[in-house]
């Protein structure tokens, strides 16, 4: 391959050939996600810690590091839950990442795992591309 020669555009301005770097922006915040984030609808159990209460709900995404639950009960920021996957009966430490979101279907909580788990959610998830 023969080196990028300068040439002259339409404008008489020097220009080059030359490859140019693929990323001259800053990253999206997708881009910058830690994980894939994944759609899908999984039923969930979610028991607040050091409590008897119960919630059913379920999945809006998920991801290796948590996800977005949808329960009917609003549960504040850094409320440390456990997370029980019906389907696989494994349950999972969890803490309220940000403060919940509402949705008609109920209360949005996004959570994060204690500890990375990219097979509690039972499904497989694509490769990151950046």
């Amino acid at each position: 391959m023969k080196p990028a020669t300068p040439q002259r555009n339409a404008h008489g301005h020097m220009q080059s050939n030359a490859v140019k770097p693929g990323l001259t922006r800053p990253l999206t915040a997708e881009e910058r996600r830690r994980a894939q984030r994944v759609l899908v609808r999984i039923s969930v159990k979610v028991h607040v810690t050091g409590k008897t209460q119960i919630m059913d709900g379920y999945t809006h995404t998920v991801s290796a590091n948590g996800g977005l639950i949808i329960v009917p009960e609003s549960l504040p920021q850094g409320t440390k839950i456990t997370i029980e996957n019906v389907k696989t009966q494994k349950t999972i430490e969890a803490t309220v990442a940000r403060p919940p979101q509402f949705s008609p279907d109920g209360s949005m909580l996004p959570v994060e795992f204690a500890a990375v788990s990219p097979t509690f959610w039972n499904i497989f998830f694509p490769p990151v591309v950046n």
